[in-house]
């Protein structure tokens, strides 16, 4: 099992910037596919970014597209979110999420594929 702890939200202006960190222990890192979700309230969690065991492959949602990057330092066990132009329907607690792959190069956006999840931190942008 893979312990994931989110940090980095926070109330933030509309087109301001937060950068979120996952930290990993429990499995070794540079195993795992990452992802972020996020979810506001009274909606369904949803999917945001992922990344691939390396670094190599990312995908976003199309709402984030140029807005967020996406990143992971292997040797620090942690992956980052790095958001600009920040939008109120941003507001959510957002999660990342931990799946073990055996393909480095593959992304997962589907919240079933993960099976490690964070606890979640709130990200709140004012308009």
């Amino acid at each position: 099992q893979v312990q994931l702890v989110e940090s980095g939200g926070g109330l933030v202006q509309a087109g301001g910037s937060l950068r979120l960190s996952c930290a990993a222990s429990g499995r070794t890192f540079r195993n795992l596919a990452m992802g972020w979700f996020r979810q506001a309230p009274g909606k369904e969690r949803e999917f945001v970014a992922a990344i691939g065991r390396t670094g190599g492959t990312v995908d976003y949602t199309d709402s984030v597209k140029g807005r967020f990057a996406i990143s992971r330092d292997n040797a620090r066990n942690t992956m980052y979110l790095q958001m600009d132009s920040l939008k109120p329907e941003d507001t959510a607690v957002y999660y990342c999420a931990a799946k073990s792959a055996v393909i480095s190069t593959f992304t997962y956006t589907r919240r079933s594929d993960y099976a490690d999840w964070g606890q979640g931190t709130q990200v709140t942008v004012s308009s």
